[in-house]
């Protein structure tokens, strides 16, 4: 049976949308689903819920200041949403107008500089191009003037408390527009008790794009066209990805990988019990899409092709 929308409805009455942070980063609630067993539990459970030599992945990715507000030529407003910024002078992005802006129209934003849109971005022509007027870099422009931009479920405009919060503590390389969301919950505190237990972790850089906010404008699920986003997986994170595959090979005694790791664990007793703890999931790697259940291996081989591919270019 094909899914459609209506599926996914539910009330979310609005002031159960928490609209700042607890006051930890690690203070939120967490629930563990394993199999058919569901737990409430608090994020600081974590630990306790893996073991040495597991690895965790983190997407190191940095939120940039993406969002403006100005006018066009004519004096109508805008909001502009940057996708992602292409080079120093060239950005791809999300404009709200009155009327969508032409090729050659001069958009003047934060009252401090100019963009020149270009033409049309994106598999459906969802975003604009953009070049910057004068010439200025584009991310220090960014960094400059522009705002953080929350969620549009967070009524608030973003402040101070916000820059900091909405960034995880390992994020190093700019270019997302939203935040790895579960990321937002490990402080330092954890990540030292992770490694004192003989947690391992990596890092790999996904830059989460403006496209995570586009709404699903088709009634079947099936026909829903995903956004791209751009990735890098370093060889040091391919290879702790595969010892640690391999680890659980030889504990499990049978060809056995569970799916891309949000964490694998090894405190199962046999493999089919570590399957009914990790579900299996989706995942997109540039053009390919792979269902990780149906074929484990695939991935891990475009994850070393990719990877060296990357290192010879």
């Amino acid at each position: 049976m094909a899914l459609t929308v209506d599926d996914f409805d539910f009330p979310l009455p609005p002031e159960l949308i928490a609209q700042h942070p607890a006051a930890e980063r690690s203070g939120s609630r967490m629930l563990h689903v394993c199999g058919q067993r569901l737990a409430d539990r608090q994020f600081a459970d974590l630990p306790a819920l893996l073991a040495a030599g597991d690895l965790l992945v983190f997407n190191d990715t940095r939120v940039i200041k993406a969002r403006f507000f100005g006018h066009k030529e004519s004096g109508g407003q805008v909001e502009v949403l940057l996708e992602r910024i292409v080079d120093a002078h060239h950005t791809i992005a999300q404009v709200r107008a009155s009327k969508s802006p032409k090729p050659g129209t001069r958009l003047r934003l934060a009252d401090a500089f100019e963009v020149v849109v270009t033409g049309r971005a994106g598999a459906s022509g969802e975003f604009f191009a953009l070049e910057a007027v004068d010439r200025n870099s584009l991310w220090e422009l960014a960094e400059r003037y522009g705002k953080l931009p929350l969620p549009p479920y967070i009524a608030h405009p973003a402040d101070g408390a916000d820059e900091t919060r909405y960034q995880t503590v390992y994020a190093r390389e700019p270019g997302a527009v939203a935040a790895p969301t579960a990321g937002l919950h490990f402080d330092e505190p954890m990540l030292a008790t992770l490694r004192a237990r003989g947690i391992n972790t990596a890092f790999l850089t996904l830059h989460v794009g403006a496209g995570t906010y586009q709404p699903v404008r088709v009634d079947k699920i099936a026909e829903h066209k995903m956004h791209s986003e751009r990735f890098e997986i370093p060889v040091a994170t391919a290879e702790a990805v595969a010892a640690t595959r391999n680890a659980i090979l030889k504990n499990f005694g049978e060809p056995y990988l569970p799916s891309v790791p949000r964490h694998y664990t090894t405190k199962a007793k046999n493999a089919q019990e570590a399957h009914e703890c990790i579900r299996p999931t989706d995942m997109a790697l540039g053009p390919e899409k792979i269902r990780v259940e149906d074929d484990q291996r695939k991935l891990y081989d475009l994850i070393w092709k990719r990877t060296i591919a990357s290192q010879r270019r």
